[in-house]
């Protein structure tokens, strides 16, 4: 009985040490983001307790095979302990080469940034050096404030950036209505686009019910300081539904199946939107309704022929993304008819090649939150993916989930810069787009049938 339980405390501490190992491997990943601190002072109040009764089990035994057993332990959670230091480390490295970098050249890759927070000093901080260009706002970043402490705060940044002779700060969110809803409270919580479409069959009605609405929400934004949104999904429905599918769920944001529907709709959310001073946005090229997996969580491939897609995904966007004033934004899934291994918003053949070439599209292209598996993840890093993004014509690279992974992304755009990595001629095509994107939001066409 005595060796059994020593054989289970020994095992009992041995997983504690794998699991330390397992989060000290990327313990700066996404997934920590809301729990990061906390996460930290567990790990390392377990890990120095578990390395303290490890060294005093090794001090009082003589038995040989516990010495071993031990010192596996205290080898495995010593480890982990040193790789999270060494992470951390990193991480505070590279904030310091970034917050220590020219402000001309931090100021010429950051006006391609558009980052989320959690900590409004560092916020702050970033917006002080000039190191981004945008600020993506969400449910944790309101809740428990009033309208008038969330107006002055994004009226605070902004009096900043003009201080400093720039552009506004483009301030952005989620608001699509239904399950997307990320400044609901403490504006008024709205049904989706999809739910209108459902509900009003005559188009004439549908379309003064859409107008109304994103006049409503144009309006609330607006009185906030937002001046985009990241809506509306013109993805078509197809009805997929996945049970490994957490986040994305196209299913039930959609507007609806019918492409004809989906332009006409979002067309007239855009024009009342944009009424408001708020720009709208695409999204997600090149289409979320067909991809089972969810992108947040893993890799994700869109198979079917570009001709298919051409013939019903694509109709939305072509119809309107040319329009002054919309963005578009490029989704995670790799479009396998012409590029099976690079995520759409980083790969060079779907965005120069397909939309800056064959479509000849000039308007601003935005990228999901880099903070997701497939652009995370990726060969070379968030980092690496952010280079090629810009290189291959994308004007804004959206890292809003963990704020703290936008210094990764700093320093290698710095490092492309200075290494000549960085193609100029692009960037510079992508600051005229971003030049006219800070007009007032333009007209667009009145919806059709």
């Amino acid at each position: 009985m005595k060796l059994l339980f020593q054989i289970v405390l020994f095992a009992l501490r041995l997983g504690v040490a794998i699991g330390l190992a397992v989060f000290a491997w990327d313990w700066r990943s996404p997934i920590f983001a809301s729990i990061r601190m906390p996460a930290l002072a567990a790990f390392i109040a377990v890990a120095l307790a578990l390395i303290a009764f490890e060294i005093w089990k090794l001090r009082r035994q003589r038995a040989r095979i516990k010495t071993i057993a031990s010192a596996a332990v205290l080898l495995v959670a010593g480890g982990a302990f040193a790789l999270t230091l060494f992470h951390e480390a990193t991480f505070q490295w590279q904030r310091h080469d970034v917050l220590q970098a020219d402000a001309a050249r931090l100021e010429y890759v950051g006006r391609h940034l558009i980052v989320g927070y959690r900590d409004p000093a560092e916020l702050q901080t970033l917006v002080q050096h000039r190191a981004i260009a945008g600020i993506f706002i969400t449910a944790h970043n309101v809740r428990g404030k009033t309208s008038d402490a969330i107006r002055r705060e994004i009226a605070s940044l902004q009096s900043l950036r003009r201080s400093q002779g720039l552009p506004p700060l483009l301030i952005a969110t989620d608001q699509e209505g239904g399950t997307i809803s990320r400044m609901s409270p403490p504006l008024p919580r709205q049904a989706s686009l999809g739910d209108i479409v459902r509900t009003t069959t005559d188009e004439t009605a549908r379309r003064d019910a859409v107008r109304a609405y994103a006049t409503e929400t144009g309006r609330g934004l607006a009185d906030l300081g937002f001046n985009l949104n990241f809506a509306p999904v013109v993805d078509l429905n197809h009805h997929i539904v996945n049970a490994g599918d957490r986040y994305t769920r196209i299913y039930q944001r959609a507007i609806s199946d019918d492409p004809q529907v989906v332009t006409a709709v979002a067309r007239d959310y855009c024009a009342a939107l944009m009424a408001t001073g708020v720009h709208c946005t695409l999204k997600h090229f090149p289409g979320l309704g067909r991809v089972v997996e969810d992108t947040h969580l893993n890799n994700a491939d869109l198979t079917n022929p570009v001709a298919t897609l051409e013939q019903s995904d694509w109709l939305p966007f072509r119809a309107m993304m040319n329009e002054p004033g919309i963005l578009t934004m490029l989704g995670h899934a790799r479009l396998t008819a012409i590029d099976p291994t690079t995520p759409a918003s980083f790969s060079r053949i779907v965005i120069s090649e397909l939309l800056r070439g064959e479509w000849s599209h000039e308007g601003v292209l935005v990228t999901d939150d880099f903070n997701m598996s497939p652009a995370y993840s990726s060969e070379g890093g968030i980092g690496e993916a952010a280079v090629r993004a810009l290189n291959a014509g994308v004007d804004l690279i959206l890292v809003s989930y963990d704020g703290d992974q936008v210094y990764p992304v700093l320093q290698a755009l710095l490092a492309a810069d200075d290494e000549a990595r960085l193609d100029r001629q692009q960037l510079a095509l992508s600051e005229q787009r971003l030049a006219r994107l800070r007009l007032k939001p333009g007209p667009v066409a009145p919806g059709g049938g």
